[in-house]
């Protein structure tokens, strides 16, 4: 993995710009021209015209359950009758999450099931308890008047723009079948308006053309509201979707500490307590020839002396992965330049803080530019790199670079890809842009907590 960034590197959702900075595709034609005939448009007309019959016959079945339900509570078969239309208005919704995900591009994850707990009793009640059962019966009430709207007004414009934007290549219809010369406009006992002429024609036929281009945007502004209610009514509910991420998050941080625990126990056994156990057995060796062979005692004191400091400095090591000191003391600022200078190419450092953030954000950014730093030292094949830290908002951000070879991406199994989990567990972002051939640009972005 390289990474690396240029002087306009905060920029990073600059305007024109698609993924990864590079230029978005250009068309011919203008969208105003493109959009009647764009896969897009039909697809959401073809969303609004089944929306009506759908949304009918959804409307009539809750209507009719929830009816029956209700009028049949003065005995106990009404409660189990309108549990099984809230559970067939869920499968109903179901319907339409897949509707939208064909048609609109709309990916709405399904609401958490129905988990009885045994038994037909405990399966109604519930469903009965379900919020997101009563707001798929919701959306059955809404979607019908809406979905009746928006299909006259979308089939209204489509219809007719298309029919005067033809309206020259079949207007002889009219004489030859109807004798008259074209569509009647007025006509009383007296006089007759009638579009026949050149004139009259081409300025029907631009109308319509104004009718067929403003018609998508219409659409679009129609299924724009279906979009809102299909997730604000079909979709799991906010705290549901913030309860799911958060337990995905606790289980990537128990999974980090574990991994954690384990490289230090690990560093532990294989370093520092390995060459204690040595020096323990030395020194021993040497008490045991201090009277018999003083000159031997003494060169092994000596070489134990030497064990004693590399054992020191292995402990040294293996506390700065766990917290260095010089951030605790300190701050971002000389930690990152510490970092610095244990990389093997040059790296500027600029941090632009005016006052710390929480201990574990820090920390979090301090084990983030390391790891950046340390895949620059081994992958990155550059010449200089750069670290910035600044903060924007209620957010600290992080840039890292090289003008290294490039190429790096985050892939299933990468370094990126863990330090990408990480991040996520406390609402962080990783962004990586790194064309093959470098440069690159790593940024990440941490909550700011004071």
């Amino acid at each position: 993995m390289a990474t690396a960034y240029g002087p306009d590197t905060r920029d990073r959702h600059r305007p024109g710009t698609g993924s990864g900075g590079h230029p978005p595709a250009k068309h011919v034609l203008p969208a105003a021209l493109r959009a009647p005939f764009e896969g897009r448009t039909w697809r959401e007309l073809g969303y609004v015209l089944l929306s009506m019959p759908i949304s009918v016959v959804l409307f009539c079945f809750a209507v009719t359950m929830v009816s029956l339900g209700l009028g049949m509570l003065i005995t106990f078969l009404g409660i189990p009758i309108l549990a099984a239309g809230l559970a067939m208005c869920r499968g109903f919704g179901a319907v339409e999450r897949a509707r939208a995900r064909a048609l609109l591009r709309l990916d709405v994850a399904d609401p958490a099931p129905i988990r009885g707990k045994g038994g037909l009793m405990s399966w109604v009640g519930a469903v009965l308890k379900s919020g997101v059962s009563w707001r798929h019966l919701l959306y059955a009430v809404l979607h019908m008047p809406w979905a009746t709207f928006a299909f006259v007004v979308a089939v209204t414009f489509w219809a007719y723009g298309w029919a005067a934007f033809t309206y020259p290549l079949w207007r002889w219809v009219f004489p030859a079948y109807a004798g008259v010369g074209g569509i009647q406009l007025y006509g009383d006992r007296t006089h007759q308006v009638y579009l026949d002429s050149p004139f009259e024609m081409a300025l029907t036929s631009a109308l319509g053309l104004a009718l067929v281009l403003v018609t998508p945007w219409i659409v679009r502004g129609l299924v724009a509201v279906d979009r809102v209610m299909v997730l604000g009514l079909l979709g799991p509910s906010r705290l549901a979707t913030r309860v799911s991420e958060l337990e995905s998050d606790r289980g990537v941080v128990v999974d980090t500490a574990a991994a954690d625990l384990r490289r230090i126990e690990r560093d532990l056994h294989d370093g520092a307590q390995a060459r204690l156990v040595a020096l323990a057995m030395d020194l021993g060796l040497a008490k045991e020839k201090l009277t018999d062979d003083p000159e031997a005692a003494a060169r092994m004191v000596d070489e134990a002396h030497g064990e004693v400091k590399v054992a020191l400095q292995e402990l040294r090591d293996l506390a700065r992965g766990i917290h260095p000191a010089v951030l605790t003391d300190r701050g971002l600022d000389a930690a990152l330049s510490a970092i610095a200078s244990r990389c093997t190419v040059p790296v500027k450092v600029v941090v632009d803080l005016e006052s710390r953030p929480a201990q574990a954000i820090e920390g979090i950014a301090y084990f983030t530019v390391s790891e950046l730093l340390q895949n620059v030292s081994k992958h990155a094949r550059a010449t200089r790199a750069s670290v910035d830290v600044w903060r924007a908002g209620d957010r600290l951000l992080l840039q890292v670079g090289d003008d290294g070879r490039g190429g790096a991406g985050v892939s299933t199994g990468s370094g990126l890809a863990g330090l990408t989990e990480r991040l996520d567990a406390v609402d962080g972002i990783l962004v990586v842009d790194s064309p093959v051939g470098g440069p690159t640009t790593v940024t990440a972005e941490l909550p700011w907590r004071g």
